[in-house]
């Protein structure tokens, strides 16, 4: 998040504070006035919270013990127009594990709004301990905490985060904790954290690879007994049945990419980079494909090095996001460690020759990651380019060096 608090470069602490301040009051006004309308439906015409309400219906149907409807759209579409009338013509893709329907049944105990509003204040509290957990660990910061408390509220993570009442604040709490305790010594521990990642599991398919290569067998065989708990815990309270179900989901997701990746330009990664770039899917999957492979690489021999702890950890949650195979923005609050983490390191290492380049780009991605829909016209993500350009940085032998 502090992108650059270097008094000498003309992104001084007191601009940068200036211009958090800015776009944070404009975010959170834009929030402020869509949801201001009475009833459950924003200015926009979407339901509150957006895609909440599929967690909320999928924790009715934990209550109500209908497995059987946790991978059939058309039907939960109905009971989600059971449950909230205004929700007529909602419909979305059922793709998460089981065990999500468990974690939301408490949540549709309550009615739709008193759990929408339950729902948004756990995401910013794990949003507050994850980023104030990690800032911690950050000396060259420390001096700046009103800083880095307005560029983490402007954070455009955080703020599709709770405009879209996603679920990716659980995947930020994953990440926060493994880097923890790879920091204290228990990769154990940091397996078990990155195991959990099994409900978005497109957000660990970099750390498998690293970790996997890097042969750190202890978080690679903690990470899948997590994984395969987390399953259990669905497979324990529904039945084979329900497993298989899930598992045919997954199959068939080539057959449902139309209506889970409706705007392109708002998912981010490498995909979307060579989707809105090209004119022909069969090219820019391959395209795809052979970066998404050269940055893993990167990552890996990056991983192997000898840089800082929040060198390799910026490097991997950067390459997560470039690589995944499916992502929106809201899961970009997953980089707030990564941009703490990386901020802080060319903060406090002035004299590394990419310092001013790391602060700059880190700056830029803020009005880059809202920029999105300007994709539509110019078929150029830059937001993709300007996180790879910070993978690259990170993963440079000069990086490594410093100490």
């Amino acid at each position: 998040m502090a992108t650059a608090i270097n008094p000498a470069s003309w992104l001084s602490a007191r601009r940068v504070r200036i211009h958090g301040l800015l776009l944070a009051g404009c975010l959170w006004t834009v929030y402020a006035v869509d949801m201001s309308t009475p009833g459950l439906r924003d200015r926009n015409g979407l339901i509150k919270g957006t895609d909440f309400l599929h967690f909320y219906t999928l924790g009715s149907l934990a209550l109500q013990s209908r497995g059987d409807l946790l991978y059939d759209m058309q039907s939960q579409s109905g009971v989600a127009q059971r449950l909230l009338p205004d929700a007529a013509g909602s419909f979305y893709v059922p793709l998460y594990g089981p065990q999500i329907s468990l974690l939301f049944a408490p949540f549709a105990e309550l009615p739709y709004g008193w759990a929408l509003a339950a729902w948004l204040g756990l995401n910013v509290l794990i949003y507050a301990l994850c980023c104030y957990a990690v800032w911690r660990r950050c000396p060259s910061l420390q001096s700046q905490p009103r800083t880095v408390l307005t560029l983490a509220i402007a954070f455009p993570g955080f703020f599709f985060l709770l405009a879209w009442g996603q679920s990716s604040g659980l995947a930020l709490a994953c990440f926060t904790l493994a880097y923890l305790a790879l920091c204290s010594g228990h990769p154990f521990l940091a397996g078990l954290a990155v195991g959990s990642l099994i409900f978005k599991p497109q957000l660990g398919l970099a750390a498998a690879v690293v970790f996997v290569l890097a042969r750190a067998w202890k978080v690679v065989a903690a990470a899948v007994a997590s994984a395969l708990s987390q399953l259990a815990v669905g497979w324990l309270h529904y039945g084979t049945q329900i497993m298989q179900d899930y598992l045919r989901a997954l199959m068939h997701l080539r057959d449902v990419l139309p209506l889970l990746e409706p705007r392109p330009y708002q998912m981010h990664s490498l995909r979307s980079f060579w989707l809105l770039l090209l004119p022909w899917p069969g090219v820019a999957f391959g395209l795809y494909v052979a970066t998404a492979l050269l940055v893993l690489a990167i990552v890996v021999r990056c991983w192997q090095s000898k840089a800082p702890a929040e060198i390799r950890f910026s490097a991997l949650l950067f390459a997560t996001v470039l690589v995944a195979p499916h992502l929106t923005v809201y899961d970009l609050a997953i980089l707030a460690p990564a941009f703490l983490l990386l901020g802080g390191w060319a903060l406090g290492h002035a004299g590394w020759s990419f310092a001013p380049s790391v602060q700059v780009l880190l700056y830029l991605c803020y009005p880059l990651f809202l920029l999105g829909p300007v994709a539509r016209v110019t078929h150029l993500q830059l937001s993709v380019v300007a996180m790879a350009a910070l993978m690259w940085i990170c993963c440079r032998p000069t990086a490594h060096a410093i100490g």
